[in-house]
């Protein structure tokens, strides 16, 4: 009886193993699918690397524009002293002549009183 006991058990075990080993077309369809995903994977990392690069030359130009809005930004400044300096010396050149005029008045005034 532990004989045939023993014939059945191995009739039922030995198929299991079987049934639960890989086959090479199994191995094949895990080698295919690994594959795709490197190929993903490389992808991602070529598309994740040009964004950098994209990025990059983004952050290059913003900060070449900043210089140029600084840049701008100081010639403005320089322009608008440069203008308020007109304005003081027109003011001042202004309040002169209205000096002598009011002098050459009073010497019209003056003469004509003689």
């Amino acid at each position: 009886m532990r004989k045939s006991l023993l014939l059945i058990s191995m009739m039922l075990v030995l198929p299991t193993l079987m049934i639960s080993c890989a086959t090479t077309g199994d191995l094949e369809k895990v080698q295919a699918e690994q594959k795709l995903i490197d190929a993903k994977a490389d992808q991602a990392s070529k598309d994740a690397q040009a964004a950098k690069t994209a990025a990059d030359a983004a952050k290059v130009n913003a900060d070449a524009a900043k210089v140029n809005a600084d840049a701008a930004k100081v010639k403005a400044d320089e322009t608008s002293v440069r203008a308020e300096n007109a304005i003081k010396a027109a003011e001042e050149r202004e309040r002169i002549a209205d000096e002598k005029a009011k002098k050459a008045d009073e010497a019209f005034q003056k003469s004509m009183k003689k």
